[in-house]
């Protein structure tokens, strides 16, 4: 919860809970951890109930749409034949843009104006084909 703040702003925010609860600041915190605590114990009573309730085991992060019919609704065999034709259009997919991208890799290099040849090691790049001048050119 507080991965962001640094030292000097936990620091910051200690002393601006000091001047404004002063001497119940104690009571204060112990209250709030008091809260989290019951918060807690309620959210496992409820998953606790849902899972009786539902006949299975049901974990707080089972409660996700897509995850709660993933593991009780599906099978590992269903989920296997909804993902084999999406996982083939995917490798597909991903073999068509990494062959892309290093194409677009070795146009960029064969470009560089800074290298006589392409960062590949293949030969130097064939110098463009000398443009003809066209019918609005010449006239």
């Amino acid at each position: 919860m507080f991965e962001n703040l640094n030292v000097w702003e936990v620091g910051a925010l200690l002393l601006v809970a000091l001047l404004i609860f002063g001497d119940r600041l104690p009571a204060v915190i112990g209250d709030g951890l008091r809260m989290v605590r019951n918060l807690r114990t309620m959210a496992r009573n409820a998953t606790t109930d849902l899972s009786k309730e539902l006949g299975t085991d049901i974990q707080l992060e089972d409660l996700h749409p897509k995850a709660f019919i993933r593991k009780h609704l599906l099978s590992e065999e269903d989920e296997q034949a909804i993902r084999k034709p999406l996982q083939g259009m995917y490798d597909d997919l991903r073999t068509d843009v990494t062959n892309v991208q290093k194409d677009i890799k070795n146009v960029a290099a064969a470009a560089d104006p800074r290298t006589g040849s392409s960062s590949t090691g293949s030969s130097p790049a064939a110098a463009p084909a000398p443009r003809t001048a066209g019918y609005d050119e010449v006239t």
